[in-house]
């Protein structure tokens, strides 16, 4: 997990391939890092909604809305992650405090 703002994980799955998304569940405030990595799909802690790693489309709810995926980069045994620039999804609680403290 990167801990920048908003946060993202970096999954490794069996087949070797490597994937970055938003760390925050778009249904609720939930680190997807702490969630079950199946195949090339991400399962939430909270409540099960799963993700599937190369698009940050839901595959399963409560969940409606994808998560932000960003690019992955092997160079000479490093990895690095490109950020996208789109605007993340975040859930509804996450956008309000946000907007709290910009107020």
């Amino acid at each position: 997990r990167l801990d920048i703002d908003p946060p993202v994980s970096v999954f490794h799955t069996d087949d070797g391939e490597l994937f970055a998304i938003d760390d925050t569940c778009t249904h609720q405030d939930a680190s997807l890092a702490d969630g079950w990595l199946e195949g090339c799909e991400v399962e939430c802690p909270l409540h099960a909604s799963k993700f599937n790693l190369k698009t940050g489309e839901v595959d399963a709810p409560p969940a409606r809305r994808p998560v932000r995926t960003h690019e992955v980069l092997v160079e000479n045994g490093m990895v690095y992650v490109q950020l996208s620039t789109a605007a993340p999804n975040l859930p509804p609680c996450v956008a309000r405090k946000l907007a709290g403290a910009l107020a």
